[in-house]
């Protein structure tokens, strides 16, 4: 399993604990159940999970988003449910259907069922409509404060990688442009060195990016203002360095070879880093 960041709300005074897993929200419906009865707690979830309608529910959404879903598992339980004898556990069908969007979490501290936010708002629809509300107006807010706070992250970085390139610029003025070339010569040169950056970070070409994006291109956009979080950090160092190449001489070959063995490096090490991971998954929500 994938490692978790756990966040909170406070839901009319109750605590539910909220953690990503491959960038999706669960949401504790362990915490959810003490919002009416703290003392049968226990069991409201597999009281939920007797209901044909939460089976059928649960199933749909796991054949939806789940490849290795166990089909014939899932048959038996929904034929099933909703008779007096049928019982079923969080833990009974994960362990029978391969099932991802329930998941359990040891611990005694933060520890419990969770379920992926769509899940948790159908079980907040059959504990209450008040409960229902209340949690996906907290959801929502949690979640408005976390883009406004990535929205800042990234415009920082769109900036720095602004300033980067007038750095990169002025360092092909003057070591590779010629002062008696004309402004649309000097153009060109521009345009390969940034096509050079391209190739090395994104592995393909300004044009040929716009041949595969052809929608975002007739909406004005270029292969830049697509880019992630870590592309646009590792952007900004890269064009510092060639910078610092293109001072000490090297021919653009060389530099692409160099450029692209350090976005390589530069991406690797950014995406194992936590809280990286955490502005990125936030920016694409």
């Amino acid at each position: 399993m994938a490692k978790q960041e756990q966040e909170i709300i406070s839901v009319q005074g109750t605590v539910v604990n909220i953690i990503k897993c491959n960038k999706d929200d669960f949401i504790s419906l362990t915490d959810m159940e003490g919002y009416r009865d703290n003392e049968r707690s226990n069991i409201t979830v597999q009281n939920w999970m007797r209901n044909y309608s939460t089976i059928e529910y649960l199933g749909l959404w796991e054949k939806f988003h789940n490849p290795d879903f166990n089909g014939i598992e899932f048959e038996a339980f929904k034929n099933n449910a909703g008779s007096n004898r049928f019982i079923l556990t969080p833990k009974q069908w994960i362990e029978k259907t391969n099932a991802i969007g329930i998941i359990s979490k040891p611990g005694r501290y933060g520890g419990g069922t969770f379920a992926h936010k769509y899940i948790a708002f159908e079980f907040a629809t059959w504990l209450s409509a008040e409960i229902k509300f209340f949690l996906i107006h907290e959801f929502d807010r949690l979640k408005l404060e976390e883009q406004q706070r990535l929205s800042s992250e990234w415009n920082l970085q769109r900036t720095l990688a602004k300033i980067n390139y007038r750095i990169h610029a002025d360092a092909i003025k003057e070591q590779i442009i010629p002062p008696e070339i004309t402004k649309a010569q000097a153009a060109i040169v521009y345009a390969n060195e940034a096509d050079m950056l391209n190739v090395a970070l994104f592995g393909q070409t300004a044009v040929e990016w716009r041949a595969e994006h052809t929608e975002a291109a007739k909406a004005g956009l270029n292969i830049r203002d697509e880019a992630t979080l870590e592309q646009l950090i590792v952007l900004s160092n890269m064009e510092s360095v060639n910078a610092v190449l293109i001072r000490d001489g090297l021919a653009q070959g060389e530099r692409l070879v160099r450029l692209n063995q350090i976005a390589i490096t530069h991406l690797t090490s950014l995406l194992n880093n936590e809280h990286i991971q955490k502005l990125a998954s936030g920016l694409s929500q």
